[in-house]
């Protein structure tokens, strides 16, 4: 039961009753696990581009960006907790573990131990710890990823924004200005816009151009309501519903939000010094060019098929549906009219369109590539995470274990239609892939819920198009000794 005072919560927040009701449905009933036909692998479902593919795609981007706005998402609001948490560990056990322990032994190889040297007193091994992580120090424990320092240069040090920055203007810019998007949490955006501040005239000397760059925070309206083990509602102690952030997911509202012929997305800890970028770049140009020229054949099918239209055309565009946008359509398709065919490669074609780049896949935890089921007897690509997936069912974790490929978050969007007008992207997500998780708040245990995520069910109804790209672009700082990989090094 929703008293007075939990619907003046709701209002105040944007959040609507019946939402509330849907996510208790899900903590009572979960999710429906993702159908998985079989891993999407080179040659069915993920493209693997030559040497003179990726020349070519890059320089028809080349050719096209001058015309384009282009622009960089960044989700960025993450603070670095986990990071640290094996030295968060050192401190409250008081002796070295195997990643403090390597940490203290290749400290100088950090791009941060100049400073936090000249902070520390002595060589202490718990005194160095504590002046990086705490407050009274470096306050390394709570800042988010994007302001810690990364990466060594001969003039000092680079935070993940600025090579982000650096990034933005060598392949998301026309040629005169770069874009550049970050999605922060509240409490550390006046360090992000101070330090952009402070960064921007170097770079646009540098590289010669503009620069926009935007900030945007998770809207309160995309919390969920969390559930006790039995699921009824979590209220705090005075009595009000405990609301949480839906995960990233919950930021498909603000890529909603931006106005662009073409979206870059990546994590704020995927990066490496310029030394190490040439790869990256090439890449991101190549993936760029690929997705431009599948949006204007698009535009050229959806042309057609508003006129007078044969079999023959739709035989046509049905391969192409299927060597480029993802689908493999059911037999019943054989079985229809020549003006229900065409009205079904409208609604196909007429969607936001995506290349996800995706890795050889490592080991590494998450998601990766795969053909689902859509319960019309269809199969589309998506992403799908492990906690998506059946891992009693032998046959589906099967098929989930034995990916070749996984998902690194690297993504370039097209969320304008073929006439020029914005998606609404809230009508193209699968609000069934959410994801429940169990947590602890003042010591009692609860249910949490997040939001389709953002590259899985919240694009589940993009057309979805994979290329393999080098593991080299795939550098994710989860840990703080990952820094140490020869990707993070710039020599």
């Amino acid at each position: 039961m929703l008293s007075e005072r939990d619907l003046s919560d709701l209002k105040n927040r944007g959040i609507r009753v019946e939402d509330v009701y849907q996510q208790v449905e899900y903590f009572k009933h979960g999710f429906p696990w993702m159908d998985l036909k079989e891993s999407a692998v080179i040659g069915d479902g993920i493209l693997k581009l030559s040497e003179s593919e990726v020349v070519q795609w890059a320089n028809q981007f080349d050719l096209l960006k001058s015309n384009l706005k282009i622009l960089k998402m960044v989700p960025a609001s993450g603070a670095a907790t986990r990071m640290f948490k094996s030295l968060f560990e050192h401190i409250s056990e008081g002796k070295l573990n195997k990643e403090s322990e390597l940490f203290l032994s290749r400290l100088d190889e950090f791009a941060f131990a100049k400073t936090l040297l000249s902070l520390c007193n002595s060589q202490d091994s718990n005194e160095i710890i504590s002046t990086l992580l705490e407050s009274t120090g470096l306050d390394y424990g709570s800042l988010p990823k994007g302001l810690l320092a990364f990466h060594s240069y001969e003039d000092g040090f680079r935070t993940p924004l600025e090579e982000h920055l650096v990034e933005a203007a060598q392949y998301a810019s026309d040629g005169k200005i770069a874009r550049l998007h970050l999605t922060v949490s509240p409490e550390h955006r006046a360090r992000f816009e101070k330090l952009v501040d402070v960064l921007l005239p170097t770079w646009k000397l540098k590289f010669g151009i503009n620069y926009e760059v935007q900030f945007s925070e998770q809207k309160p309206a995309t919390d969920t309501v969390a559930v006790q083990l039995d699921n009824e509602l979590f209220r705090e102690k005075d009595g009000s519903i405990l609301f949480r952030p839906a995960g990233h997911g919950a930021l498909l509202e603000n890529l909603n939000e931006l106005q662009a012929d073409l979206i870059f997305i990546k994590n704020i800890d995927n990066v490496v010094p310029d030394a190490k970028r040439e790869s990256t770049i090439r890449y991101k140009k190549a993936i760029g060019g690929l997705l431009l020229s599948i949006t204007e054949k698009i535009k050229g099918y959806l042309l057609r098929l508003n006129g007078a239209i044969e079999e023959a055309e739709l035989a046509e565009i049905l391969a192409f549906a299927h060597s480029h946008l993802g689908i493999k359509i059911s037999k019943q398709f054989n079985r229809l009219g020549l003006e229900e065919k065409t009205d079904w490669l409208k609604t196909i074609l007429h969607r936001p369109t995506r290349i996800c780049g995706v890795v050889k896949n490592m080991g590494e935890p998450g998601g990766g590539p795969f053909w689902c089921a859509d319960g019309h007897g269809n199969f589309a690509l998506q992403l799908v995470e492990s906690a998506q997936v059946d891992m009693e069912n032998e046959i589906q974790k099967g098929i989930f274990s034995n990916s070749t490929h996984f998902n690194p978050v690297d993504l370039v969007c097209a969320t304008r239609d073929f006439q020029g007008n914005k998606f609404n992207l809230m009508g193209f997500r699968d609000m069934s892939t959410g994801f429940i998780t169990e947590k602890t708040k003042d010591g009692r245990k609860l249910k949490a819920q997040e939001l389709p995520g953002l590259w899985n069910g919240a694009m589940a109804h993009w057309n979805t198009i994979f290329v393999e790209v080098p593991l080299e672009t795939f550098n994710p700082v989860k840990t703080v000794t990952d820094l140490l990989r020869p990707a993070h090094q710039n020599d």
